[in-house]
């Protein structure tokens, strides 16, 4: 199902927004360094693109590389992102609302309706898929949500936890649960760091992502990868080939 039509009739606008900053330290160039045969930005946008979820799908960058390959693979720049947002340090809810910000005065300016709705879509998420983007704009759109985002359940229960101590021996987390059976103990979920939709109210406002107004999109933890390190990096694109190798 196409959802490029969804409340047209009220003019909702969505976007889909890919903060992509220059300056990777643990991996230089990793949003646009070949991934699978494709420059890693590259996978999100297609996703956001063939997911007909969007009237926009643009990408947030403060730097011109990363700009003319994202516009090169279909998405838009209409803006570059100032240094003060560019940072180490700069977290996500501020480029997204920034980015809705400036979209809406332009929007104002050209005659278009404002922002309801934006899809933050990481530039380093080659496992995201059209159909999961999809139910993540069924369920921010339902009431009472202000996020929908991809979660993925962790593979050992967290109550049973190690950690060191000081003399380098192990001691538990929650002692409490030593034994409780791992069927007793209730599933733990972590962010799967690939999608993030949210009322473009909710972006502004600053409203914080792990709340009870937050619905999860739950995702396999086959298709969850972070990519932090060179290992991370080699691994993801081990698994993204053998997944594409099943789907030939």
């Amino acid at each position: 199902m196409c959802y490029r039509d969804l409340e047209r009739s009220a003019q909702r606008m969505k976007v889909a927004i890919i903060p992509a900053r220059g300056g990777s330290k643990r991996i230089p160039g990793k949003n646009i360094k070949e991934f699978a045969g494709q420059p890693m930005i590259a996978w999100s946008i297609k996703a956001a693109l063939h997911s007909g979820c969007f009237d926009k799908v643009i990408v947030s960058t403060d730097d011109e590389a990363i700009a003319n390959i994202a516009k090169a693979h279909g998405a838009e720049v209409p803006f570059m992102r100032p240094a003060t947002l560019s940072d180490d340090y700069t977290g996500t809810i501020p480029v997204i609302a920034h980015a809705i910000q400036t979209l809406n005065e332009q929007h104002a300016v050209a005659g278009l309706a404002p922002i309801s709705y934006a899809c933050c879509i990481y530039a380093t998420a080659p496992f995201v898929r059209p159909a999961d983007i999809i139910a993540g704009l069924e369920k921010v759109s339902q009431p009472n949500v202000a996020y929908a985002f991809s979660v993925t359940s962790y593979p050992f229960p967290i109550q049973r936890a190690l950690k060191l101590t000081d003399r380098q021996r192990v001691s538990m987390f929650q002692p409490e649960h030593f034994t409780t059976r791992s069927q007793d103990l209730v599933e733990a979920y972590h962010d799967a760091g690939q999608f993030y939709w949210g009322r473009a109210d909710a972006w502004v406002t600053g409203t914080l992502l792990f709340t009870e107004t937050s619905a999860p999109v739950i995702l396999p933890r086959h298709r969850v990868q972070d990519i932090d390190t060179f290992e991370d990096w080699e691994r993801a694109e081990w698994l993204f080939k053998a997944m594409q190798a099943l789907n030939e």
